[in-house]
C-alpha cells in the first residue's frame, strides 16, 4: 500500500467513481482550477473533460437545487464549495428539499444522490465568516448523512461510499489535513457510511474526536505514552450515521471519556457523544466526561487568539492528564507550526 496525501486520496477516490457511474459530474466555484479546490478536481477535468467537470458561479442555492433536480433525474452530482461556511446560502435546498425528498414523497419520487463537498477553514486570520465546521448544523437533520474524513485512507474511502450512496452526503474536509500523507490502497474500496474507527487503542482513556482533531488526538496520545498514559483513540468519521457501538465499546472499556470536537461546544457533536455516555454507558464511567470544543464565540483573527482559541495536541494532552489527575511538563512542543499560506 502506497502513501498519498490527503488531497490526493480524494482526488483518486473521486476519479475512480466517476470511472465507475458515467453519471457523476462535478461542479462548484474553482472546480475546473488548478490550484482551485487544493488541486482535488484537476485530475478528474483531465480525464473527463469540461462535460463532467466545470466551474460554477456563486449562486448556491440555486447550484443545489439545480443539482437535486439533476439527481432526481439520474444523475449523481457532486457539489463542492471552497468554504463550508457559504453552505449556509445553500441550507433551503439542501435541508428542505433533498434530506426530507424521501420523507415527504414516501420514496415514490426516487432519490437525490447529492454529495457535498465543502472545505472546513481554521487559522490565517480566516476569522469569524471563514472558519466554521457547520457539521453538527447539517446533522440535526434527518434525511442527511454528514461525514468528516480526518486521514487519507478515508479521504478516499468515505468519497468513495457517498458516491454510492442513494442520498444526499457532506463531506466536510478540513483545509489543514490536505498536506497529510498517510497510507491508502490502490482498490477502490469505499470506507461505509456511519462507522466509527478506532485509530489507536488504549487503556486509560478514550478520545473520541472528528475531522482535525483525530490528528491533534494522535500526537497527544504519542506525547502522553512517555508519560505512561493509555489513550485510545475513535476516529468518529461520520457524525450522522453515528457509530454510538464504537464509541459505548470503547467507554466502557477505559471508563474515562474526552470529546474533541472542531467546532463549538454548545449544542454540538461533543454534547451529543457526552449524552450518550451520560444515558448508556454512566455505570462504566471512572469521572465526568469531559469536552474539548471552540470557546463560546466567533472566531478571531489575530494570531496569538488563534492560537488560544484552537483545541490541539498540547490542549487535549493537558486535559487527559487532568481527568487522571496528573501533571506533566510543557507540552506545548508537540503543537506543529501553522504554516498555511492561503487562499482559502
Amino acid at each position: 500500500m502506497r502513501n498519498l496525501t490527503y488531497a490526493e486520496a480524494l482526488s483518486e477516490g473521486l476519479v475512480q467513481a466517476m470511472e465507475q457511474d458515467p453519471a457523476i459530474f462535478v461542479t462548484g466555484i474553482a472546480v475546473d482550477y488548478s490550484s482551485g479546490i487544493f488541486g482535488t478536481t484537476v485530475e478528474a477535468l483531465r480525464r473527463f473533460g469540461p462535460s463532467r467537470v466545470f466551474d460554477a458561479p456563486a449562486m448556491e442555492n440555486a447550484l443545489t437545487g439545480i443539482a437535486i433536480g439533476a439527481a432526481a433525474m439520474g444523475k449523481r452530482p457532486v457539489v463542492v464549495h471552497p468554504r463550508n461556511d457559504f453552505m449556509f446560502l445553500a441550507f433551503d435546498q439542501l435541508i428542505n428539499l433533498a434530506a426530507k425528498w424521501r420523507y415527504m414523497y414516501g420514496g415514490r419520487a426516487g432519490r437525490v444522490p447529492v454529495v457535498v463537498r465543502a472545505v472546513v477553514g481554521k487559522g490565517w486570520g480566516q476569522g469569524a465568516t471563514h472558519s466554521q465546521s457547520l457539521h453538527a448544523t447539517l446533522a440535526h437533520f434527518p434525511g442527511l448523512k454528514v461525514v468528516l474524513p480526518a486521514l487519507p485512507a478515508d479521504a478516499k474511502g468515505l468519497t468513495l461510499a457517498a458516491l454510492q450512496d442513494d442520498g444526499p452526503v457532506v463531506i466536510l474536509e478540513h483545509r489543514s489535513l490536505f498536506g497529510l500523507s498517510g497510507p491508502v490502497p490502490e482498490e477502490p474500496v469505499p470506507t461505509p457510511l456511519g462507522v466509527a474507527n478506532v485509530v489507536r487503542a488504549g487503556t486509560d482513556v478514550t478520545v473520541v474526536a472528528a475531522s482535525l482533531m483525530v490528528v491533534e488526538a494522535l500526537r497527544a496520545a504519542a506525547e502522553l505514552e512517555k508519560e505512561g498514559v493509555s489513550v485510545e483513540v475513535v476516529d468518529i468519521r461520520s457524525v450522522r450515521p453515528l457509530d454510538e457501538a464504537t464509541i459505548l465499546a470503547s467507554v466502557r472499556k477505559t471508563g474515562r471519556l474526552l470529546v474533541a470536537d472542531t467546532s463549538w461546544e454548545l449544542y454540538g457533536v461533543s454534547s451529543e457523544v457526552a449524552a450518550l455516555a451520560a444515558e448508556r454507558a454512566f455505570a462504566d464511567l471512572k469521572g465526568p466526561v469531559r469536552r474539548l470544543a471552540l470557546a463560546n464565540c466567533p472566531a478571531p483573527v489575530s494570531a496569538p487568539l488563534e492560537a488560544a482559541f484552537y483545541p490541539k495536541a498540547s490542549t487535549i494532552a493537558t486535559a487527559v492528564l487532568s481527568m487522571l489527575r496528573r501533571t506533566a511538563g510543557p507540552l506545548g512542543g508537540i503543537d506543529p507550526a501553522d504554516d498555511f499560506k492561503g487562499p482559502y
